[in-house]
C-alpha cells in the first residue's frame, strides 16, 4: 500500500509540475528569477553560491531527474527541522518520529529530525542558531521569530525557482499569499494562512453571569464590560472581577485602541511595553499614527483609574504573577483575555468545571467591526540557507502540510494512543495517562483547516463563529513592510525604557490624576526620540506605498 501511495506521489508530482510549469512564464517567481541569484540589496546569501551548491538543486545534481523538473531521490537523507520549545521527555516522540519516518522513507526516501529551542532565552538561542551557518533543512519562522529581519541578514534560502518543482501543490495552493511573503523579489517563507486563526484578541466573560446582571445582549464594547464588572463587584463576593498578571498587563490599551479607532498595529516597529506606532486606519494604511498622542488615551487612562478605584482588579495587580485561566475555571475571577483560538478550548473547559458558564468572548474589533486577517508571516516554515537538501526539504513539508496520515502524526501523534477518533471528533482514549502519552512536535507553522480533526475537547460553534469572522475580515496590509530600525535604534530603545517605566501603571489606573499622568508620558516620550521615529516609520512607509502601489 505504501509503495502505491510513493508511486501515486510521484506521479502527481510529475503531472503538476508540468502544469505549473506551462502556467507560470508570467507569475512573480519568473520575474525575481530573472533578477539573478545575487540578491542584491538584500544580503541574503540563499540566492547565491549556497543555493546552487545544494545536493538536490538542479545546478548541482546535472540529473535527468532534476532536469525534467523532479527531485532525485535516490539517495536517502535525513531533515533536520528547527522548532521552538521543549521536546516530550516521555519517549513519545520518538515513537510518533518513528512512524512518520516509515511513511517518508517510503514517499520521498528520507527520514525527519526535530531539533528544538528551548524556552528558557529563547529568543536569543532562536537568533543564534539562525547565525550559526548550521545546515537546517527546514525551520518554523514567524513575525514573532524576527522573521523578516533574519531573511534580511540571509538565514533562508530563495524558494521561488525550488517550490514550483519540488513542491507543486504547495506553489499552486499558497498562490495568493506569495507576494505576502516576498521581500526585494524572493520568497523565503511558506505561510501558515490555511489555518483559520485572527487578530482577534479579546476579553473572556461568563454569560451566565452577564445575563444575571441584566445584560441580554454580546458585550461589544468597554461601558458594558464595566457594568458586567460592576455586577461581579456587586454580586459575587470573594470573587475578582477582572484579574491582572504579567501576560494580560497590555491587553485594555491594546483592545482600547481597536475598539474605540479603525487604527492598525504595527508591531515590527518594537516600543516596549505599549504599542506607540500604528497605522491610521484601514484606508490610510500608509500614515503613521499613535493613540498615545490622540484623546483617545486619556479617555482610556480615566477610566482605567476609575476602574481601579472601583476595585475591579486587585490592588497588587501590577506585581501579580498568578494563573488567572486556572482563577476563572475555579470561579476566582470573572474574566481572561486571549484570542479565538484560545477560546475554541477554553469554552470547552467552562462548560466542565464550571456547568452553565456560557463562556463568551468580547473581540475587540467586535465593537467596530474592524477585525483584520492574521498577519501571513506571522507563522510558517522556512528552508534554511545551508540546507543540503532543499528539495527534499520542500517534498516533506508539502506532506507535512497536505498528506492527512504524516500531518496528523506531527500534530496529534499516533491515533489509539494520542487520540482516537469518535463520531469524527477527536477524543483521548479511555484510560488516557498524560504523564505517559501526552505528545507535541510545536508545528504550528504547518497547520492546514482540511487535515484537521474537531476535537471533543472544543466548542461546537467555533466553526460558526470562523465562518462569521471570514466573512467580515479585511487582509492585514504589512505582512511584507520591512521596517529598517538602523537609523533609530537607538529612540526605539529609548521608547522602551519609557513605555515598560511608565505604561503599566497608566494602563492599570495606579498612576494618579490620569490626564497629568498621560502629559507627562507624553514629554517623556517625546524627549526619548519619539518624533524621529515617528518620521522614519513615515519615511519607510512611503516608500513601501510607492512599491506596493506603483
Amino acid at each position: 500500500m505504501l509503495n502505491m501511495r510513493k508511486t501515486m506521489s510521484i506521479v502527481l508530482a510529475l503531472v503538476l509540475t508540468v502544469c505549473m510549469a506551462a502556467c507560470s512564464g508570467g507569475n512573480n517567481s519568473g520575474k525575481s528569477s530573472e533578477n539573478g541569484s545575487s540578491a542584491s540589496g538584500t544580503g541574503n546569501n540563499a540566492g547565491s553560491g549556497n543555493k546552487n551548491s545544494n545536493a538536490d538543486t538542479p545546478a548541482s545534481t546535472g540529473n535527468a531527474a532534476a532536469d525534467s523538473g523532479s527531485a532525485d531521490t535516490s539517495k536517502e537523507v535525513e531533515l533536520s527541522i528547527l522548532v521552538p520549545g521543549d521536546p516530550p521527555t516521555n519517549g513519545t516522540l520518538e515513537k510518533v518520529e518513528a512512524k512518520w519516518n516509515d511513511l517518508f522513507k517510503q514517499m520521498i526516501n528520507a527520514t525527519v529530525k526535530l531539533k528544538w529551542v528551548g524556552w528558557t532565552d529563547w529568543q536569543t538561542k532562536y537568533d543564534l542558531a539562525m547565525a550559526s551557518g548550521e545546515a537546517y533543512d527546514l525551520i518554523v519562522v514567524g513575525d514573532w521569530l524576527n522573521f523578516w529581519a533574519n531573511s534580511k541578514k540571509g538565514a533562508y534560502m530563495n524558494l521561488e525557482d525550488l517550490l514550483p518543482k519540488a513542491a507543486p501543490e504547495l506553489w499552486s495552493e499558497f498562490k495568493e499569499d506569495w507576494p505576502s511573503v516576498t521581500n526585494d523579489g524572493h520568497i523565503t517563507m511558506i505561510p501558515e494562512t490555511h489555518y483559520s486563526q485572527w487578530t482577534d484578541q479579546g476579553i473572556y466573560y461568563r454569560g451566565d453571569w452577564a445575563k444575571e446582571f441584566g445584560i441580554t445582549e454580546p458585550i461589544k464594547d468597554f461601558d458594558t464590560l464595566g457594568k458586567y464588572l460592576q455586577g461581579i463587584k456587586d454580586k459575587k463576593k470573594g470573587v475578582i472581577p477582572y484579574d491582572v498578571t504579567a501576560g494580560t498587563k497590555y491587553e485594555p490599551y491594546w483592545g482600547w485602541v481597536q475598539s474605540h479607532t479603525d487604527a492598525l498595529l504595527m508591531e515590527m516597529v518594537p516600543t516596549g511595553f505599549l504599542h506607540l506606532f500604528w497605522g491610521k486606519s484601514y484606508y490610510e494604511k500608509y500614515t503613521a499614527w499613535s493613540p498615545v498622542f490622540d484623546q483617545t488615551f486619556v479617555d482610556e487612562a480615566v477610566m482605567m483609574k476609575d476602574w481601579a478605584d472601583k476595585g475591579y482588579w486587585r490592588k497588587d495587580a501590577l506585581n501579580f504573577t498568578g494563573d488567572t485561566r486556572a482563577e476563572l475555571q475555579e470561579g476566582k475571577t470573572g474574566t481572561d483575555a486571549h484570542h479565538s483560538q484560545t477560546f475554541r478550548g477554553l469554552r470547552a473547559t467552562m462548560d466542565q468545571k464550571q456547568p452553565g458558564s456560557e463562556l463568551q468572548m468580547f473581540a475587540y474589533a467586535d465593537t467596530r467591526g474592524n477585525l483584520m486577517t492574521d498577519s501571513p508571516v506571522h507563522g510558517g516554515f522556512a528552508v534554511g540557507a545551508n540546507s543540503k537538501n532543499p528539495e527534499r526539504a520542500l517534498m516533506a513539508l508539502e506532506l507535512i502540510h497536505n498528506d492527512p496520515d504524516i500531518y496528523r502524526l506531527f500534530q496529534y501523534g499516533i491515533e489509539g494512543e494520542q487520540y482516537v477518533v469518535k463520531d469524527g471528533l477527536r477524543a483521548q482514549p479511555d484510560g488516557y495517562d498524560p504523564a505517559k502519552s501526552d505528545f507535541f512536535s510545536n508545528m504550528w507553522g504547518a497547520r492546514n483547516d482540511k487535515n484537521e480533526i474537531p476535537s471533543k475537547n472544543e466548542y461546537a460553534g467555533i466553526y460558526d463563529m470562523f465562518k462569521e469572522k471570514a466573512a467580515k475580515a479585511k487582509r492585514y496590509p504589512y505582512a511584507s513592510f520591512v521596517f529598517d530600525k538602523t537609523p533609530v535604534q537607538a529612540e526605539l530603545s529609548a521608547l522602551s525604557n519609557v513605555t515598560s517605566t511608565m505604561g503599566p501603571a497608566i494602563i492599570w489606573g495606579k498612576a494618579g490624576d490620569p490626564v497629568k499622568a498621560v502629559e507627562n508620558f507624553r514629554k517623556k516620550l517625546k524627549a526619548a526620540g519619539y518624533d524621529k521615529v515617528l518620521a522614519e516609520l513615515q519615511k519607510q512607509l512611503d516608500a513601501y506605498k510607492a512599491k506596493v502601489e506603483g
